[in-house]
């Protein structure tokens, strides 16, 4: 969403906090590990917050109340471009902060075979925190890239990282793109 768009932070101009680290931080770091997972055949899954209906009636009870809803046209609704799925990428919309709630990513993992998860994304302490425990719950071996999360404010950033640090290992961009640029060597 754009900075002013928002209705429940329309005063959070481009330069608030989570604009700026979202913009120059977060993004910018997601973009480095794609860049590394494609280079290294790592498979890569997307997820964002979509209404699966256009009045999104099967949005979770606190999307609802929020109320949150994307519809499935809404531009805002995608990924931001340099993000956004290559190819035969998946895109998961989900409706609810929790991604192993309200899609079936559980049994696409297993179907790939996939037991490691490295997760980055907005907000740090909502959607991003729910994907580390819930995956972590299921078995899976999770990475959180905290440089490449953002929250609205870094009180909120850093409390998220130290309160479910017990359930993953919490890397940086260069640690992530470097073991994922191992793994490309590796394979050639």
């Amino acid at each position: 969403m754009e900075p002013g768009l928002d209705p429940d932070h329309a005063d959070w101009g481009p330069d608030h906090y989570f604009y700026r680290e979202t913009r120059e931080r977060a993004v910018p770091n997601a973009k480095r590990l794609l860049n590394a997972a494609r280079a290294s055949g790592v498979e890569v899954l997307h997820t964002i917050i979509r209404s699966l209906t256009q009045d999104g009636r099967d949005r979770s009870l606190d999307h609802k109340l929020t109320p949150i809803h994307l519809s499935p046209g809404a531009p805002e609704a995608l990924p931001v471009a340099e993000l956004a799925p290559r190819g035969d990428e998946i895109l998961l919309p989900k409706t609810s902060s929790g991604v192993f709630n309200s899609t079936n990513i559980d049994y696409l993992l297993k179907n790939l075979g996939i037991r490691q998860l490295v997760i980055a994304g907005i907000l740090t302490d909502q959607c991003v925190d729910m994907a580390v425990r819930d995956g972590a719950d299921r078995g899976y071996l999770v990475t959180c890239v905290a440089d490449a999360c953002a929250a609205p404010t870094p009180e909120r950033h850093d409390g998220a990282l130290r309160a479910f640090g017990g359930y993953c290992w919490r890397a940086s961009t260069d640690e992530v793109e470097r073991r994922f640029l191992e793994l490309a060597g590796a394979a050639a």
